[in-house]
């Protein structure tokens, strides 16, 4: 067995006896005699392991064969409960907790230092705010070694002098460039800014430009991309800004050899630049003097394993903690970032409007009173008038970016007489096509269903509950022929088109960026988007919309955007350009019934005894809190809770669900899932 932990490394409150309170495991007796390190001989481990009452530091001997390799920061392999279990080194002391007898480190995995003492603070912070282990924060955090790219020699450091930026995008914003200008200074403003539509390559200079000037000041800077293709843009401006070899990318999609190498360019320092996908908002950047996001809304940026963490809500924390600057960019505007503004952590750098009415493309809706009354036919239409005739125009010099909502060819059929959805008769599944004269399929199952009888009305007849892209794109490929077709799906991995006349059919998420700008922009199928039920159903179609609008040319060049369907709320923050406004709204009606982001909320799942029994006990013990449930889960006998508190509750209520979790883990009870603050769950 290990020595038992000293539980030094938490916060003040953690050692008062409370109700949550994890009882300490009977000491350890040592293993026979080792010639112990003369100095410094204890070493505290944090353990590589999910089990939340484990979640502390535990005290192990340091032998004088350890002594030179067993530093702070470095993987070690210890001795638990008759195992070798991975861990890593916190620090090391004098003497063990009082009643300690600490046995051996088994061994020094790597002489690499991989934890960083404020990415060990961070990490803990995180684990604090969504009631999860500092181990699953550590997993997300440091990539997983690789041993050969420890071997690898170090490539020479030349000095490298970034040199000051000029303004460019930043100034059309009213203090952009006096924003570069105090990050240059060594001063940390901290910014939202919605920025306007250029053709889809101006929000990666801002975020170039900002870091070099952070980097003139002589500190660090993190930039943050939801995804791969948002990276390869950004890598493209920094490569011409300030040379490939000055900074670090870390991506899981690189593979993890580059990965692992990138991160140790960090660690070392030999970098004080790194770029790259969610879990990159802990990358060891030394004298850290920016954090960075572009667009924060992205569920990309939602870690999937617990502790469930956003990497926004990371950069935040992180920049708490260093007291440095705050970039937060996007094309539209979370409630998130708007709630920001609203406090007062961020101030909003924006575009006049006499500005951006040159700059942005002229946005037209398919539903308003105009082109109603021209296209009579308006209400049955999936392509509009209003529509056609703006994509004849641009394609007479321009390419024409079309956005659908789905993938595939029919990706979903209803009955032609009842118009009830189709199902698989097999299993229940939803009916597709997937190509011009084939059979239906279920999409669960894969089954053909040659002789479909609606189960409601008898119909044998089916027709399209939605259109897909490759559906959309044979249709306007007779509409527009001897134009060019370009499918941009997630799977097509089109990232750019040239500025030659084509129609580009794309899905949300998937749009290439055009040379010089699209001529068009057709928004199809804005009340499919709309349709789902959600808390966030709207914020995110109008998400999707600012980012297809903002590849447009701005109205002097002739650029617009049609959008169609019914008229809506986002429909109109659309027309008027109005991001911030929209955030305001949504934040206002958030505000109004008392849910996320205007308050926090937890999400309590397990089997029915086990999560009523934790939701009784963190209301009895918390205040300021709103306790919904039980609803039933997604398993049998599964219930399902939300608990919904105030910001100023926060770290009360997410600390007496750490501390419920580690009981409940120590007493063996069936495991009651958490998730804080987790859009998904709601």
């Amino acid at each position: 067995m290990s020595g038992v932990g000293s539980g030094a490394q938490g916060r003040p409150g953690d050692q008062t006896p409370g109700l949550f309170d994890v009882p300490e495991p009977p000491a350890a007796p040592a293993l026979g005699a080792v010639k112990a390190a003369a100095v410094l001989p204890v070493a505290r481990v944090l353990l590589e392991t999910p089990v939340p009452h484990l979640d502390r530091p535990f005290d192990y001997l340091v032998s004088a064969e350890l002594d030179d390799a067993a530093r702070p920061g470095v993987r070690v392999r210890v001795p638990f409960g008759g195992r070798r279990l991975n861990g890593y080194l916190l620090e090391r002391v004098d003497e063990p907790e009082p009643g300690v007898r600490p046995v051996p480190l088994a061994a020094v995995v790597s002489p690499e230092v991989v934890l960083d003492p404020d990415v060990l603070a961070l990490a803990r912070d995180v684990a604090e705010r969504y009631a999860g282990t500092v181990a699953d924060v550590l997993r997300a955090a440091l990539p997983p070694r690789v041993a050969k790219v420890e071997k690898e020699e170090r490539e020479a450091q030349e000095p490298f002098d970034p040199g000051l930026p000029e303004p460019g995008p930043w100034s059309l914003e009213d203090g952009g460039a006096a924003f570069l200008d105090a990050l240059a200074a060594g001063e940390s403003p901290r910014v939202v800014t919605s920025c306007p539509p250029d053709g889809g390559a101006g929000w990666a200079t801002r975020l170039a430009l900002a870091a070099q000037a952070t980097l003139a000041s002589g500190r660090g800077a993190l930039l943050l991309v939801p995804d791969a293709r948002d990276l390869e843009r950004l890598c493209e401006v920094l490569d011409e800004l300030l040379g490939a070899h000055n900074y670090a990318r870390l991506s899981a999609d690189d593979g993890p050899t580059p990965r692992y190498r990138a991160f140790l360019r960090a660690a070392r320092g030999d970098v004080a630049l790194v770029v790259g996908t969610r879990n990159a908002a802990f990358a060891p950047v030394r004298n850290l003097g920016l954090v960075s996001m572009w667009d924060d809304h992205d569920s990309s940026y939602l870690e999937p394993r617990a502790p469930y963490h956003h990497a926004r809500e990371v950069l935040l924390l992180r920049a708490a903690q260093a007291g440095c600057a705050a970039l937060f960019a996007s094309a539209a505007r979370s409630a998130e970032a708007q709630r920001l503004v609203l406090t007062g952590w961020a101030q909003e750098l924006s575009v006049p409007r006499s500005t951006l009415r040159d700059v942005a493309p002229w946005v037209r809706a398919a539903a308003d009173d105009f082109a109603a009354q021209r296209d009579p036919l308006l209400h049955a239409a999936r392509v509009p008038r209003i529509a056609w005739e703006a994509a004849k125009r641009a394609l007479e010099s321009a390419p024409v970016l079309v956005q659908v909502a789905r993938t595939g060819f029919l990706p979903a059929l209803r009955c032609e007489r009842c118009r009830e959805a189709a199902r698989c008769p097999k299993c229940g599944g939803p009916l597709a096509l997937a190509r011009s004269g084939g059979d239906p399929v279920c999409r669960w199952c894969g089954t053909y269903c040659r002789d479909f009888t609606c189960p409601h009305c008898h119909g044998k007849r089916l027709r399209a509950g939605t259109v897909g892209a490759d559906r959309t794109a044979e249709e306007l490929g007779r509409a527009f022929p001897g134009v060019a077709i370009v499918r941009a799906t997630g799977a097509d991995g089109v990232r750019s088109v040239g500025p030659t006349p084509a129609l580009v059919i794309s899905t949300p998420g998937a749009e290439p960026v055009a040379e010089g700008g699209y001529g068009a922009v057709l928004i199809l199928d804005a009340d499919a988007q709309l349709a789902p039920e959600g808390l966030r159903v709207g914020e995110d179609a109008l998400h999707r919309w600012f980012a297809a609008a903002s590849l447009a040319k701005g109205r002097e060049a002739g650029g617009v955007v049609v959008l169609t369907g019914h008229a809506s709320p986002q429909g109109r923050a659309l027309v008027r350009w109005d991001p911030a406004g929209a955030a305001q709204r949504e934040l206002g009606e958030r505000s109004q019934a008392a849910l996320p982001p205007a308050v926090r909320s937890a999400v309590l799942v397990g089997p029915a005894a086990a999560a009523d029994r934790f939701a009784s006990d963190i209301a009895a013990a918390a205040e300021g809190l709103r306790l919904v449930g039980p609803t039933p889960g997604e398993e049998p006998e599964e219930h399902r809770w939300i608990l919904f508190f105030d910001h100023a509750h926060g770290p009360r209520v997410t600390s007496l669900l750490r501390r419920r979790k580690g009981l409940g883990s120590l007493r063996k009870d069936p495991v009651v899932h958490v998730r804080v603050d987790d859009p998904r769950a709601l």
